[in-house]
């Protein structure tokens, strides 16, 4: 239902990494686009997510964040460290807890406590451990699911995948890479669960690493090695293709706006916001649409201080 995309400096034209994604929630629900100041917290604090409490940290970065207004965590988001996050909802074979840390409760909670991408990944992959992700995703009926991430910031991006407590990570290497709802990490990642390859083994699903195929294995309902252009995950790696070389702030936000593949998704499940970021080591512009449908929506580019700069 959301997709998510991050092309790399060898491939824009600016020479920044550029970040997109669209959010795709149910008809209705409301996305707003809230700043959260750094705060500083005393020791045994604890911080209330949407479902569990956890311990909190002794400080928070501020954070520019696009969160359905029902639940705590966000959709997708900003830090002041020029870190970005955006999750997918992926279904898995592995169970599915009722109650736990929301993919979106770690976005925030990644982008708060990351001062960094890589950092942030391990600030996440660190809660799965402790507490499991999991819980109802949509305000007025049940819909449970695991989650991957892309996370960014001005010098390297990373794929994170799950399927309950396992995952792997990926270091994006090519000029763009997306992800959608779907596992698509083909092997055991730059990064994973200490676990996660002899899991798999006991389980029968391979014999060792080498034939370790994450998406393959995890995947609940089957796996196919092919993509489809006429997919959203399909259709938005090809516009990112075709755009290597060239990738805008412009190129982002027209891909988010496209209706083939229902990238600009309408119906009972609506694109309900969007993000475009560009992350420079000399400073990071983000820009935001808090309305359905990015179609008919400018985008505005969004300060820590709350702010509208400009429309785009």
């Amino acid at each position: 239902m959301c997709d998510t995309f991050v092309a790399l400096p060898n491939s824009t034209a600016n020479g920044n990494v550029i970040f997109g994604k669209n959010s795709d929630r149910p008809q209705g629900e409301i996305q707003d686009v809230v700043v959260i100041p750094a705060k500083n917290y005393n020791s045994n604090q604890n911080v209330e997510c949407t479902y569990i409490s956890i311990p909190q940290v002794e400080k928070t970065f501020a954070v520019l964040l696009s969160k359905p207004r029902w639940m705590w965590g966000a959709e997708m988001g900003a830090n002041e460290c020029g870190v970005v996050i955006g999750n997918e909802a992926v279904w898995t074979v592995e169970p599915y807890k009722i109650k736990g840390l929301l993919g979106m409760d770690l976005v925030r909670l990644g982008l708060e406590r990351g001062k960094t991408a890589l950092e942030a990944l391990h600030v996440i992959t660190s809660l799965l451990k402790e507490y499991g992700q999991g819980g109802n995703c949509a305000e007025n009926f049940a819909m449970n699911y695991h989650n991957s991430f892309i996370l960014a910031d001005a010098h390297e991006a990373w794929v994170l995948e799950t399927a309950g407590k396992y995952w792997v990570a990926e270091r994006i290497q090519q000029e763009t890479r997306s992800i959608s709802n779907n596992l698509s990490i083909r092997n055991s990642g730059d990064l994973r669960h200490p676990d996660v390859i002899h899991y798999a083994v006991n389980q029968g699903w391979c014999t060792g690493e080498d034939d370790f195929n994450f998406a393959r294995i995890f995947s609940e309902g089957g796996f196919s090695e092919s993509l489809s252009i006429d997919s959203r995950e399909g259709r938005v790696r090809q516009l990112c293709r075709l755009n290597e070389g060239k990738f805008s702030v412009e190129t982002a936000q027209s891909i988010l706006r496209e209706h083939k593949g229902n990238i600009c998704m309408h119906g009972a499940f609506e694109s309900a916001g969007s993000q475009v970021s560009s992350l420079s080591p000399d400073g990071c512009k983000h820009w935001f649409i808090e309305q359905p449908f990015p179609c008919q929506q400018p985008y505005k580019q969004k300060s820590f201080l709350g702010d509208s700069v400009s429309v785009h």
